[in-house]
């Protein structure tokens, strides 16, 4: 990217050439001015502070609640004894979606069956159906833990969608970030079905199918928050949320069951950076219509209170440039957090700096967000990083990926003097504007010491509030809660102590216990509207991609690796005359790994002589069968070195012909 050049020239041109979507315009809203809106989302607030309410209130609930669901066993039990109620309710809800009903009077099943993203951070999934349609939201990947050796990422387990790609009508996608949109170029591999996601997200979306040599294969669609996209006898509509990316929207989709709500990533930020207030109105009138189920993103359900507003974090970058005084700022972020890039930017222009960018994603993300009209940037304020080095130091700002420590990232080739165009100095001032991911800690920690150690200055979350989540609060949870009055709630993308923290807090709100759901991924959830029960399971799990390899490595390889990683190998090679069964050659035995061989002379000498005499009793006791020679060879020496080291390295042998 250059100083001439500051957007550049990106495809925006739909892939294949199709007719336009069957687009259904929701039921306009009723009039309302602005005060009637606060005073809806006040009322909600107010219930979120008093869920419960007064014991008149808590009886009427009690008389006219749900039946209560304890998973399949207690669905049969209960809907005997609330069947009238459950119908009677059914009959005052006026927004369930219009499906055709069954000739006995019920409602068509539909099922939600998670693919990933629960028990879990990451490789979001969710499969719809009902009857012969089938759809899907979001696909994204997860990142290998300490236990995948050599993977690169793990996206969902294909089979199920597989195996139904003909009933599939639509891929709906939430927002734009990896752990929901990363597994779509494997995905797309392999099915064929038409992908509806906002601009922003789509941009993102374009550039990974283009990587994969799919930018032609592939049927895309740019939908707007309030577009209802029609998906068989269901719809999929559109609503705006606030997230650390743009154009992140929820899901409502409008089933012959009844309104689903899957909220995807979101918070309530009332003074965003850019694309407007989360649509809490049209979430209350979905509530006021009647929601059947509310699956919401649990990532902070923890934290109490509310996520603060990403303007307080440029209100750190102010105080944070002044710091920064002669020396160059670095500043190492999320690629796909477009709101701090633009404060970033902002304050660049204000203290008269110059910005340039490092990484290959953030390079990638930037020029799209560019392009789409999503960052603005003034005219000569973006300059090439070759451009930035011929600067003085007090003039630029480093925009870089790292902040999560990645071994590779920009950052931390940085920090061990790798990278080859930027050196660091006591002359630097560094900020990491992000939060450890669980997990990472120990990383970001190294790349710290090791920038510090190179003397530059380093401010991380702990010292400044350089970092506020894209995600929910328990207030702003409850607020979700109470504008939806969902009769049940599935929460997703969130390990199992997130899942289980939202049941606590959804009780708080007044919700049975029994109508929190916490199912397994590949567990199949059903409901006629009424009730819902677990319907059996489908394939599902994890798919491990390594280099190119996608699904080739499993456990067998993991373990495997994790052998050699922690015990080494040794190979043992002889060669053996097939005519007169005599060695002609070796054994000979090679260590990598395991011991340094010229330490280890006598050791290893013992161990070719058992390799010996186990192939020569071998032979002459009449074994001829050239892989009980091998595993006899192996099983010996094994013996030998664990006894020796009370080691196992894995051991390989090899027998040739000669």
């Amino acid at each position: 990217m250059n100083e001439k050049n500051n957007t550049p020239n990106l495809e925006q041109t739909p892939a294949k050439t199709q007719k336009a979507p069957r687009r259904y315009n929701r039921k306009p809203r009723q009039p309302k001015g602005t005060d009637a809106l606060t005073q809806a989302v006040q009322s909600a607030i107010e219930l979120v502070k008093d869920p419960l309410g007064t014991q008149e209130k808590k009886t009427a609930k009690k008389q006219n609640s749900r039946p209560k669901q304890d998973a399949a066993e207690k669905t049969a039990q209960s809907s005997q004894k609330t069947e009238a109620a459950g119908e009677k309710k059914s009959r005052q809800r006026s927004g369930e979606a219009k499906g055709r009903r069954k000739k006995d009077g019920k409602k068509p099943i539909v099922r939600i069956i998670p693919l990933g993203g629960l028990n879990e951070i990451g490789k979001n999934m969710t499969v719809y159906e009902c009857g012969n349609d089938m759809f899907i939201v979001d696909c994204g990947l997860a990142f290998p833990d300490e236990t995948m050796l050599g993977i690169d990422i793990v996206i969902p387990d294909f089979t199920y969608v597989i195996q139904n790609k003909d009933r599939i009508r639509g891929v709906f996608i939430t927002h734009g970030h990896e752990d929901h949109i990363g597994g779509i170029p494997y995905l797309m591999k392999e099915i064929n079905a038409p992908l509806y996601a906002t601009k922003l997200t789509l941009g993102l979306i374009k550039n990974k199918l283009k990587e994969h040599g799919l930018s032609n294969q592939v049927r895309m669609t740019e939908v707007k928050p309030g577009d209802v996209i029609k998906a068989g006898c269901m719809s999929v509509e559109f609503i705006r949320v606030n997230h650390s990316i743009p154009d992140a929207c929820a899901l409502a989709i409008h089933t012959p069951a009844g309104i689903i709500v899957q909220t995807g990533d979101f918070k309530v930020d009332y003074t965003p950076i850019e694309g407007g207030v989360i649509d809490l109105g049209r979430l209350g009138e979905l509530g006021s219509e009647g929601v059947l189920a509310l699956l919401p993103d649990s990532t902070n359900i923890e934290m109490p209170g509310s996520t603060p507003s990403e303007r307080t974090v440029g209100e750190s970058f102010n105080k944070l440039f002044q710091m920064a005084g002669d020396r160059r700022i670095i500043i190492a972020t999320f690629a796909s957090n477009i709101h701090r890039i633009q404060q970033i930017i902002d304050y660049a222009v204000k203290y008269d700096k110059k910005v340039s960018v490092s990484g290959r994603s953030m390079v990638n993300v930037v020029a799209t967000a560019i392009e789409l009209g999503y960052l603005k940037v003034p005219s000569g304020i973006l300059v090439d990083i070759d451009v930035a080095n011929r600067l003085p130091f007090n003039q630029v700002v480093l925009i870089t990926t790292g902040s999560q420590g990645e071994p590779l990232s920009a950052l931390s080739r940085m920090a061990m003097s790798e990278h080859r165009k930027v050196k660091v100095t006591p002359n630097d001032f560094i900020i990491i504007s992000a939060r450890p991911i669980p997990g990472n800690e120990k990383f970001v920690n190294r790349v710290v010491n090791e920038l510090m150690r190179l003397g530059a200055e380093v401010i991380y979350e702990k010292m400044y509030e350089v970092h506020v989540s894209g995600h929910a609060c328990q207030d702003e949870q409850k607020l979700m809660m109470a504008l939806t009055k969902p009769q049940y709630i599935l929460p997703v993308h969130g390990e199992y102590k997130h899942l289980k923290k939202y049941s606590i807090v959804a009780k708080q709100m007044g919700i049975d216990e029994d109508h929190v759901i916490i199912p397994s991924i590949g567990q199949v959830l059903e409901t006629d509207g009424e009730q819902f029960r677990f319907g059996g399971e489908v394939p599902s799990g994890a798919v491990m991609v390594d280099g190119l390899g996608v699904g080739d490595v499993g456990s067998i390889v993991l373990r495997d690796r994790k052998h050699l990683s922690e015990d080494g190998l040794i190979v043992v090679v002889a060669a053996i005359n097939t005519k007169t069964r005599k060695i002609i050659s070796g054994p000979d035995i090679i260590s990598r790994g395991f011991v340094y061989v010229r330490e280890a002379e006598e050791m290893i000498n013992e161990a070719r002589e058992v390799a010996k005499n186990t192939l020569e009793d071998s032979m002459n006791n009449g074994v001829r069968d050239w892989t009980s020679l091998k595993n006899r060879m192996k099983d010996e020496v094994s013996k030998y070195v664990y006894n020796r080291t009370k080691r196992s390295p894995m051991i390989l042998t090899v027998i040739q012909e000669a």
